[in-house]
């Protein structure tokens, strides 16, 4: 089993990282690690789990977000990640939102860093791949950075090495998610003690870092970082990642060379009865930036709910990409 590397990765995002998405993110770029939606234990145990776990082996290095606060449900969705053949199995102890707070799964778990870690403890009894954690760096009412180094040492205790942090706290109260990752100022600082703090774990930061300039800066203090809605609605500049992070030495995919290895993957989607958007809607964030981007966009948008023959219409907007 490879070492997953954490050097660069695109955050779990709801309604957003489907595995539409993280094919075509993956043509961008070999190198960065992919994560699911977050899935609830409920969803994986009592929902229909081959649905949430599948995947395209194209997608690896591949990550599934567990959302849960029972141990041992934890681990039996652990197990089916590892089963489904995931590298590495994530628990949500970020996320804000309402609904998830009143299944105590998400941020408010931050104020429970003894459950956090038996839930940690369960699944890594349960598995060989790597369980990790994505938190905040507090919530509030416990923001303080020596609750937060509670939350880290205890959850370390229970075994865990790697910690993703989005470095803003978690307001539960009268916030929308939307608002929740925006409106709690951005703290790198809090972050970077941290990792001065906790120099044996892997600490990846996450919260609006935006260019490969600003990830090749945290990298000087950080092991790794996570973009999250710049790569989704900006995801060409993932086309980089690979030769400015990793060393590679392969030629930058072009925005043209990317739609063309997407076709034959929406043609099968097609085939299979799927709808072509399901697909293109991942890949709007391409045209930005150059004449014809909007058209582009259009296309792929708008024009597609009513065309009788969307690969037509892909070759179309395909077009708008000659050259860049």
């Amino acid at each position: 089993m490879n070492p997953v590397v954490r050097r660069f990765s695109v955050a779990p995002m709801m309604d957003w990282t489907d595995r539409h998405c993280r094919f075509f993110l993956r043509l961008l770029s070999s190198n960065a690690l992919l994560y699911t939606e977050m899935v609830t234990t409920g969803a994986l145990l009592h929902g229909d789990a081959e649905r949430f776990l599948r995947h395209d082996e194209a997608e690896h290095p591949l990550a599934l977000q567990l959302g849960g606060s029972v141990p041992a449900d934890l681990a039996a969705c652990a197990k089916l990640a590892q089963g489904a053949g995931y590298d590495e199995v994530n628990l949500n102890v970020g996320c804000p939102s309402d609904r998830v707070q009143n299944n105590m799964i998400g941020a408010c778990l931050m104020g429970h860093p003894a459950l956090v870690g038996d839930c940690v403890k369960a699944m890594q009894d349960a598995v060989q791949i790597p369980v990790t954690v994505k938190h905040r760096i507090g919530i509030n009412g416990r923001d303080s950075y020596a609750e937060l180094c509670d939350f880290v040492g205890q959850v370390r205790d229970a075994g865990c090495r790697s910690f993703t942090v989005h470095a803003r706290i978690a307001i539960l109260e009268g916030l929308s998610p939307k608002e929740n990752r925006e409106i709690p100022p951005l703290r790198y600082d809090v972050a970077a003690q941290l990792k001065a703090d906790f120099p044996e774990l892997e600490i990846i930061l996450n919260g609006g870092i935006k260019t490969l300039a600003e990830c090749q800066e945290h990298l000087q203090t950080f092991d790794g970082v996570m973009l999250g809605r710049e790569a989704y609605h900006n995801p060409y500049v993932l086309a980089e990642v690979d030769q400015q992070l990793f060393g590679s030495q392969a030629p930058v995919i072009s925005r043209s060379e990317a739609l063309a290895k997407l076709r034959p993957y929406i043609a099968a989607h097609l085939a299979d009865g799927g709808a072509m958007h399901h697909v293109t809607r991942h890949i709007l964030g391409l045209g930005q930036g150059f004449p014809g981007a909007r058209k582009f966009r259009q296309l792929l948008s708008v024009d597609i709910h009513k065309s009788k023959d969307p690969l037509a219409l892909l070759d179309q907007a395909g077009e708008l990409l000659q050259g860049r």
